[in-house]
């Protein structure tokens, strides 16, 4: 049989292709909106796509059900409870679909959504048994789904609960868990593993999740460690239960001046270099989001606004297609274009740049220490991480929160920006910058946790964390 898994790496997606390479058939399960690596891998095995199997109605990604369909011809498979509105086959619980000798069996698992489904996998050839479950968005190695993208948060960890003892873990122990997400991805907690696949014995006897076996504690552990909700979760389901999404959307290369001209008309600037990079020379008003980094595209839908252009900046032209790609897996669509040619070609015609100071976490211990106070400290973590400890007197600004000059932060002052690794500051820093902010450091080689180990203290509300605490 053909098992192939797919990962998109800036998501923490998983998808994958399955089917007989004898009989000449396949399915492709969860597909991202890029579609070539499929037909590629369907070309090279002389096999045809026709099935598409949706395990939900996906809140992170657009999914590329519609362009796969398109190309191949293939049916589109989804449980009943989905109801979208593009031609499909619905499924019920249960139900077998043969696609030569490879079995897939319906496993209803509501909870993450009312919809969700898991598909045992059953090799005939081998025997009669599941040897796999394409677990979708409900076990992940380490972890499970989060219970809040579509219900009530209490009723889906509920539903998610019975999903777990009602149906996958009563399959056979040395079953593989192939999940719908890796580590990294918001449709999971904080336990969730990067790697690809686990078993039913290994996920029972370590994730520490399918050891609560009462159900009241289970669900109060999946709310207390819920992240917040990603701000165009219900705008990605929409585009995933159709109309059916069939074209991207086109790119434009830009010049230095048409760029120009997207800021003056309020477009957003993004920048996708380094962080480095973006620091030593930027156009002003530019948002820095590194596309090296896992998470690109999360990231920008939390600061990008669905009805305003979106511009992208890069090293050369490459750059600005790939991040309208990633942009467009979670769901934005509205693009200006990008600069043609990169940064080089904006300094080339001498434009007028920014540059950002960067101050390495070492000097905001000493100034710290110092007890000098002509500096601004924001702390651009989520707000638990600064519940367990942060510098007394900084000043809370979650990154994705950041709308404007904070409360009680002087944009005419110096403003010191720290997360815990210096990731999140660097967006955080050039949002400030944005709103006005005049001279805005972004503190880099760690953060808030790092300065422990150079004698600073930390605060909570109950507690002093740190040297000599």
């Amino acid at each position: 049989m053909i098992f192939r898994q797919i990962t998109h790496d800036d998501l923490g997606c998983a998808s994958y292709l399955i089917g007989d390479e004898k009989a000449g058939v396949a399915a492709v399960v969860d597909p991202r909106l890029e579609i070539d690596e499929y037909l590629n891998l369907a070309r090279y095995m002389g096999v045809s796509i026709e099935h598409i199997f949706e395990t939900h109605n996906h809140a992170d990604h657009v999914s590329g059900h519609g362009r796969l369909a398109a190309a191949t011809g293939a049916t589109i498979h989804i449980h009943r409870d989905a109801q979208p509105s593009y031609d499909h086959e619905p499924f019920d619980d249960g139900d077998e679909f043969q696609i030569g000798t490879l079995v897939v069996r319906a496993l209803h698992t509501p909870g993450h959504r009312p919809e969700h489904t898991a598909f045992a996998l059953i090799d005939t050839r081998r025997g009669v048994e599941p040897w796999a479950v394409l677990s979708g968005d409900t076990l992940f190695v380490g972890d499970v789904a989060r219970p809040d993208l579509a219900i009530e948060k209490s009723e889906g960890a509920r539903g998610i609960f019975h999903s777990l003892h009602d149906k996958l873990l009563s399959l056979p122990a040395d079953v593989e868990v192939w999940p719908g997400h890796l580590g990294g991805s918001m449709c999971g907690g904080p336990g969730m593993d990067m790697k690809v696949a686990s078993t039913i014995g290994f996920e029972l006897a370590h994730n520490p999740t399918l050891a609560i076996a009462d159900e009241d504690e289970f669900v109060a552990q999946a709310l207390a460690k819920l992240g917040p909700q990603p701000p165009n979760f219900r705008s990605i389901v929409e585009l995933n239960k159709g109309p059916l999404l069939t074209d991207g959307v086109e790119l434009l290369p830009l010049s230095p001046r048409q760029v120009e001209s997207k800021r003056q008309a309020g477009a957003l600037l993004v920048d996708v270099r380094t962080d480095q990079q973006f620091a030593d020379s930027h156009i002003p008003g530019a948002v820095c989001n590194p596309m090296m980094r896992a998470g690109f595209g999360t990231k920008l839908a939390w600061i990008a606004d669905r009805e305003r252009e979106i511009v992208f900046i890069g090293r050369d032209d490459d750059d600005g297609r790939r991040a309208g790609q990633l942009a467009l897996a979670v769901g934005l669509r509205k693009f200006g274009g990008y600069l043609h040619g990169g940064m080089t070609s904006w300094r080339h015609e001498k434009r007028e740049v920014e540059q950002t100071r960067r101050m390495h976490v070492e000097e905001l211990a000493e100034y710290v220490l110092s007890d000098a106070d002509h500096m601004h400290i924001v702390d651009v973590r989520e707000r638990h991480e600064w519940e367990a400890g942060h510098l007394p007197g900084s000043v809370l600004a979650v990154w994705y929160e950041i709308d404007g000059i904070p409360d009680g932060v002087d944009a005419e002052r110096t403003i010191a920006v720290v997360c815990a690794s210096g990731q999140r500051a660097a967006t955080a820093a050039s949002l400030l910058q944005r709103f006005g902010a005049r001279d805005v450091v972004h503190v880099v080689g760690g953060g808030i946790p790092t300065l422990t180990g150079h004698g600073v203290e930390l605060h909570t509300s109950e507690r002093t964390v740190g040297a000599g605490a």
